[in-house]
């Protein structure tokens, strides 16, 4: 890009039929992108002639456009001093924000991971929140996903010294569980995931990288320290040819395991985040009169286009012959589907509801896990050391951990609880929540009378209960104190 451009030359190409944005300093043609973006046009022509870098930035990867966008499209840097300043006005709803920001409590206050959900929600913008905690349609199962399992603790054990750490796929790890992939981090905070890589770096703990990650792939490798251990996870495209590129490039970084998630040939009806798009009504109203315009897919539809719905067991062996990294499924509900990756030649999966986000009134991974152990038990399938089970949605405690574990589970994956650690304090927050689960593993496994992560099994928890969904239980009363409940839609009053 030596040509450099001028704000006035840009402006004149504000309209559907020549669309020049400025992103990052940089001039782009993105006139015929239009229709294809994931997105919809509505967006990018609302910065039409202008600069779209403070729209872009959550949104996507640094190298998205540049990726995406054909080279002969890429016009030019541009001259900042002839692009007219634009005075942003600070919102009501920004400053309370900041205020939030401002009053948020001492670190050390924080004892849980309810505490950073609720200091989450206070200080991220409302859309960010939206996306973040929706879930599908009447968000039945993310509720469910608080299943009573019951302890059984044993007694007088040593347990003077207890040792939570464990292997995962092979890979050393400080805690019985990995962070697991969440989109868009720049939504809830300006370093994104990066502030996941910098707090698990400093404590042994492997996080999965996204497909929707905010902050590139190659940043988030280049950030690692301590010989830091990545996964990542894969929502397949339409063109295989890109899914092969960037499974092979992940493995040339050194990822260390392919999560594919297989729950998601179309992405659930999130209303919070839906209505959370209706909001913006007026936006891009004039350039795009007589365009046929969805308004109401929300951001998690908008980014999510690519994703291949005809992904089946037929392809399982096509990722077995390009990558020699461990595949695992992600996002398994039946004990049927289990035998069939196990067959497959897999080397894991995940027992998943994608956090209550895709199917409503699916049932929780802890649930599957009773079915699936007891289903691969009966054909000599479980135990397999090539083969791990892992669960995750609805992780606050140590203790949710610790029952899946007893129950057959590998580890764990934890999602929203170290998405909103980083929103509400960055880095620190990361390694906060780490800290608080570093503190309750103690805990529970001395009082549990575990001593190491193998001395859990299926005698310590009474999961009898687990079927059972219409079941009396002690109100979560934490749990419900941070759960926003699904509003309808409200009269233009």
């Amino acid at each position: 890009m030596s040509n450099v451009l001028t704000g006035p030359q840009v402006s004149e190409h504000n309209s559907r039929d020549s669309c020049w944005i400025i992103v990052h300093g940089k001039v782009y043609d993105v006139t015929e992108f239009l229709d294809e973006h994931p997105g919809g046009s509505r967006i990018i022509l609302k910065y039409a002639g202008a600069d779209a870098t403070e729209a872009y930035e959550p949104i996507h990867p640094p190298d998205a456009i540049t990726t995406n966008l054909p080279v002969e499209k890429h016009l030019g840097v541009i001259d900042a001093s002839t692009v007219a300043q634009v005075v942003k006005e600070v919102t009501e709803e920004e400053k309370q924000r900041q205020l939030a920001v401002a009053a948020r409590p001492p670190l050390e206050n924080v004892l849980n991971m309810h505490d950073f959900e609720v200091i989450a929600k206070a200080v991220i913008p409302e859309k960010a929140w939206a996306y973040y905690s929706s879930a599908s349609d009447d968000e039945i199962t993310i509720r469910e996903n608080r299943t009573a399992v019951w302890f059984r603790p044993r007694i007088l054990r040593d347990v003077s010294t207890v040792d939570w750490s464990t292997t995962i796929l092979g890979q050393k790890s400080s805690l019985p569980l990995y962070i697991s992939a969440t989109a868009l981090g720049k939504l809830g905070h300006p370093e994104g995931e990066l502030t996941i890589t910098r707090g698990a770096a400093n404590h042994g703990v492997i996080q999965m990288i996204a497909t929707l990650a905010s902050c590139s792939f190659d940043d988030i490798i280049d950030a690692q320290s301590n010989n830091q251990t990545f996964f990542v996870q894969l929502y397949v495209n339409r063109d295989r040819e890109i899914t092969k590129r960037y499974v092979q490039h992940a493995e040339a970084r050194g990822v260390k395991g392919l999560f594919i998630t297989v729950d998601a040939p179309q992405l659930g009806r999130r209303e919070k985040d839906m209505r959370m798009k209706q909001v913006d009504d007026s936006a891009g109203a004039e350039v795009q009169k007589g365009q046929d315009v969805k308004k109401d897919q929300g951001v998690a539809r908008a980014i999510s286009s690519f994703i291949d719905p005809s992904l089946s067991w037929k392809d399982i062996p096509w990722f077995r012959s390009i990558t020699k990294m461990p595949i695992i499924l992600k996002g398994i509900a039946t004990a049927e589907d289990a035998i069939l990756a196990y067959e497959a030649g897999v080397q894991g999966i995940v027992l998943s509801n994608h956090g209550g986000r895709q199917l409503d009134t699916a049932r929780s991974g802890l649930e599957v896990l009773v079915e699936v152990v007891a289903a691969l038990k009966a054909r000599g399938y479980y135990p397999d050391p090539k083969f791990e089970i892992f669960v995750d949605g609805g992780v606050r405690r140590a203790s949710d951990v610790l029952k899946a574990i007893a129950l057959g589970a590998k580890a764990v994956g934890v999602g929203r609880a170290f998405l909103y650690a980083f929103c509400a304090y960055g880095q620190e927050g990361v390694e906060r929540a780490i800290q608080i689960f570093r503190d309750e593993f103690e805990m529970n496994m001395r009082l549990l009378g575990a001593r190491t992560i193998d001395d859990l099994c299926p005698e310590m928890v009474d999961a009898g209960a687990l079927g059972q969904h219409i079941v009396t239980v002690p109100q979560d009363n934490l749990f419900n104190s941070t759960y926003q409940p699904l509003q309808i839609t409200k009269l233009k009053l």
